[in-house]
C-alpha cells in the first residue's frame, strides 16, 4: 500500500469517476496499426484485444503498516490533497492484509503489521489463504498479483531455487536465500494467479518459480518497473548504436526522498537496484560486436536518499560520446520526474495484459511485456531485449498475432512494387 500502489488505485478510481485521464497507459490510450499505412486502420489497443474494463477492477494488498490506502496515500505525498479528497471514501475502504516481512531483507524498514509463523513455508501458506479469502470476499473471478513493494537486499541464485521441491524444503528450513517476495510469488503462482515483479529483487526469475508457472499454467513477468532514468537510457542508447556513435562513459545519479529512497540507502538493497540499472547498456550496445565503439565504457550509477525531494525523483545523466574521427561530444539529461506517477500506469497495463495473457492460455515468462521492465525476464539461454522500440514492436506484434492479424515488419517495400 505504498506510493506506487496507492497512486495506481487512486488514479484508476479518478479515471472511472471521469475526473482524470489515464496518461501513460498503453492499454487505455495506445493505438495499434493494422494492415498497410494506406489503410488508415489504427484502433485503440483496448478495441483490438479483449481487455478487462476499469470498472471490473477491485483492489487488495498487503503492507507492513496498518494504514488504509487513503492514509498510506496521504503519507506518500504523491497526489494532491484535492485529488485524494475525491477518492477518500473509496481508498479508506481498502485495508491491507498483514505482510510477510523480514527486516533482514529490507533493513531500513520497521514492519509493525506482520504475520507470525514458525517458518517461511507457513508464511507462504498464510499468503495463499489471503489470496483465497480475497477472491471470495471481493467476488473477483480472476486475480493478478503485482509486486510494488520495496527493493530487497541482493541475493544470488542458489541450489534452493533450482526446483519446486527444493524451494519448499528451503522454505520449511527458513533458508536465507528465500526472500519475502518469493513467498508472495510462490503463493500466487501455486494459486493460479499471474505474477508481475515490479522491483529488482530475485523473485519469480528463478527456475523453481518458472517451473511452477508452467505446471500451473500461470503467466509471469518482471522485473523492476522501467520508469525514469532507465526509460531515457533505453531510448538514447539505441540511437547511439543505430548511428554508430561511440560511448566513453555514462554517469547516472538519482536523488529521491520517498520510502524507496530510504530503503535504497541500505547498501544491500542498493546493490540489487544497481545490478538492474546497469544491465541495459551492455545488452543494447553489444560491446562484443562493436569493441571499438563500446568496449571500454565507464558506466556508473548512484542513488542518493534526499528526504526533501519526496517522490519527485531527479535523475541526472552525464554522457560522454564520440563521433567521426573520434571527436568528443557530451549529452546532459536532467529528468525531474515523479516516480509513482510514471509507475502507476505501468501497474495498470501489466495487470490488464497479464490477465489477457492468462485468458489466452499463455504461461510462463511473458517476454512481450519486457517493454515495462529494467531487467526483462527471458527464457534460458536468451539475452534480454532492452531497446525500447524493439520492445514496443514485440508487444504490439504479440497482440496482432494473438488476434490473428498480420504482423507489421516495417519493410515498406509493398508500397513501391
Amino acid at each position: 500500500m505504498g506510493a506506487v500502489s496507492t497512486t495506481f488505485m487512486a488514479g484508476v478510481e479518478l479515471v472511472r469517476k471521469g475526473k482524470a485521464q489515464p496518461v501513460g497507459s498503453l492499454t487505455q490510450l495506445g493505438t495499434i496499426r493494422l494492415g498497410k499505412r494506406t489503410d488508415n486502420n489504427s484502433p485503440r489497443i483496448k478495441e483490438l484485444v479483449p481487455l478487462a474494463e476499469l470498472d471490473d477492477l477491485v483492489f487488495g494488498g498487503w503492507d507492513v503498516f496498518k494504514d488504509n490506502a487513503y492514509e498510506a496515500a496521504s503519507h506518500a505525498g504523491v497526489l494532491s490533497k484535492e485529488d485524494l479528497a475525491k477518492v477518500k471514501p473509496f481508498l479508506s475502504k481498502i485495508k491491507p492484509m498483514k505482510a510477510a516481512f523480514d527486516k533482514e531483507y529490507v533493513k531500513k524498514l520497521e514492519g509493525t503489521y506482520v504475520k507470525k509463523a514458525k517458518n517461511k513455508y507457513e508464511l507462504a501458506l498464510k499468503i495463499k489463504e489471503d489470496i483465497a479469502n480475497f477472491r471470495k470476499t471481493s467476488r473477483a473471478t480472476r486475480l493478478v498479483t503485482c509486486w510494488c513493494a520495496s527493493t530487497e537486499v541482493f541475493i544470488k541464485p542458489e541450489d534452493v531455487h533450482s526446483t519446486p521441491e527444493k524451494f519448499i524444503e528451503g522454505m520449511k528450513k527458513n533458508h536465507p536465500a528465500i526472500a519475502p517476495s518469493m513467498l508472495y510469488a510462490w503463493a500466487s503462482v501455486t494459486s493460479g494467479v499471474p505474477f508481475a515483479n515490479g522491483a529488482p529483487n530475485l523473485t519469480v526469475d528463478i527456475p523453481a518459480m518458472q517451473k511452477l508457472a508452467l505446471d500451473h499454467n500461470v503467466a509471469v513477468c518482471g522485473k523492476d518497473f522501467k520508469t525514469g532514468q532507465t526509460l531515457i537510457k533505453t531510448v538514447l542508447a539505441p540511437a547511439f548504436k543505430a548511428r554508430m556513435l561511440g560511448l566513453d562513459g555514462w554517469y547516472s545519479t538519482n536523488i529521491l526522498g520517498n520510502r524507496d529512497g530510504e530503503v535504497l540507502d541500505d547498501p544491500g538493497s542498493f546493490k540489487t537496484k544497481e545490478e538492474s540499472k546497469l544491465g541495459a547498456l551492455e545488452y543494447i550496445l553489444q560491446p562484443q560486436l562493436y569493441p571499438q565503439l563500446y568496449g571500454k565504457i565507464h558506466h556508473k550509477v548512484r542513488i542518493n536518499y534526499y528526504p526533501p525531494r519526496g517522490d519527485n525523483k531527479e535523475g541526472w545523466d552525464n554522457i560522454d560520446i564520440f563521433g567521426w574521427l573520434n571527436y568528443k561530444m557530451q549529452i546532459k539529461v536532467d529528468f525531474l520526474c515523479r516516480d509513482s506517477i510514471l509507475a502507476a500506469p505501468i501497474v495498470l497495463d501489466l495487470v490488464l495484459f497479464l490477465d489477457l495473457a492468462q485468458r489466452a492460455g499463455f504461461r510462463g515468462i511473458q517476454e512481450w511485456l519486457s517493454f515495462y521492465f529494467k531487467s526483462p525476464m527471458t527464457g534460458p539461454e536468451l539475452y534480454p531485449e532492452h531497446d525500447l522500440f524493439i520492445q514496443s514492436m514485440k508487444l504490439k506484434n504479440t497482440l496482432r498475432w494473438m488476434m490473428g492479424k498480420e504482423l507489421i515488419t516495417h519493410l515498406g517495400q509493398e508500397y513501391y512494387d
